[in-house]
């Protein structure tokens, strides 16, 4: 159960993880799981086992992986034994379905395990995409819960929802040009090195922005993401959350100033394209360390 000590040598580690995901993979590949508060084999406890024990011993797993390996021999055995075809290929799909659903089933107890210990639930998804590193995981849902309890984040989580609602309701046939170009330049998109504004990639054909488009809190924002992007990227390269949560956090007085002094949604389709580009690729930046689309409030 959830607070029970967990096995410390290697070896108990490595039977009992081998012993709770043999369980689950076991018991998903014949369509066994629980359903509302039936649990008959106690899946979800084998589950919160699993978790207790790779965040107890900080281990460096992949989910997928090791139920991977789980289903590996249970395919194994079927192919060596003679079955007929119609219910082998029927046991080797169920078997081979647990691939996805095991780790999903884990992640669900996580967050069960985690709202009973304080953590919110939505904080765990804005992470959770494309993450199977239960240890990477709880360090950036920790480095986040702690960074929306801020000003900045408070006001950065207002700014993004702000942008991204705008986005939704403002489709541009510019917008989406302006953001492959900003994906094939990658960083440096803003401002050259030697501080002027470089040519936009969200202005028509790549040609530079006018001056009424590339000066004052345009050019800010800009400036800001260009230092921002790298620095977010480093941090989570580095595992240092905190470090990149710093980095978003610098980008929350350029985007409220870009709110206060310009009309996004301009009369003119290059304006309007040249500020949605903008918001875009704010919007992006953030994604990049959390989606703050799962985060509420």
């Amino acid at each position: 159960g959830q607070g029970d000590d967990v096995p410390t040598a290697p070896v108990t580690v490595a039977v009992s993880l081998a012993d709770k995901l043999d369980t689950l993979v076991g018991f998903f590949g014949i369509n066994e799981r629980p359903t509302g508060s039936r649990d008959p084999f106690a899946l979800r406890r084998a589950a919160l086992g699993i978790i207790e024990i790779i965040s107890a011993k900080n281990l460096r797993l992949s989910l997928w992986e090791i139920t991977t390996r789980a289903v590996s021999g249970f395919n194994k055995q079927l192919l060596s034994e003679p079955t007929d075809d119609e219910v082998f290929r029927v046991h080797v799909d169920g078997f081979t379905s647990t691939i996805g659903s095991v780790p999903a089933f884990c992640w669900d107890r996580l967050k069960v395990q985690q709202r009973q210990s304080g953590v919110r639930h939505d904080l765990i998804d804005a992470v959770s995409e494309n993450e199977d590193d239960l240890v990477r995981l709880l360090a950036r849902v920790k480095a986040l819960q702690a960074f929306v309890g801020t000003d900045d984040g408070v006001n950065l989580l207002a700014g993004y929802k702000r942008a991204a609602n705008i986005l939704k309701q403002s489709p541009s046939p510019l917008e989406g040009e302006g953001q492959r170009r900003a994906a094939a330049q990658g960083e440096g998109a803003g401002a050259s090195q030697s501080g002027a504004l470089a040519p936009s990639p969200f202005a028509p054909d790549g040609a530079p922005p006018s001056p009424s488009r590339g000066e004052g809190v345009e050019a800010a924002l800009l400036n800001a993401l260009d230092a921002a992007e790298p620095r977010a990227a480093t941090a989570i390269e580095a595992e240092d959350f905190e470090g990149a949560m710093s980095a978003l956090a610098t980008l929350r007085a350029p985007i409220d100033a870009f709110f206060e002094g310009v009309m996004v949604n301009d009369p003119d389709p290059e304006t309007r394209a040249f500020r949605l580009g903008l918001l875009a690729r704010f919007r992006d930046a953030v994604h990049r360390v959390a989606d703050f689309s799962k985060i509420e409030g």
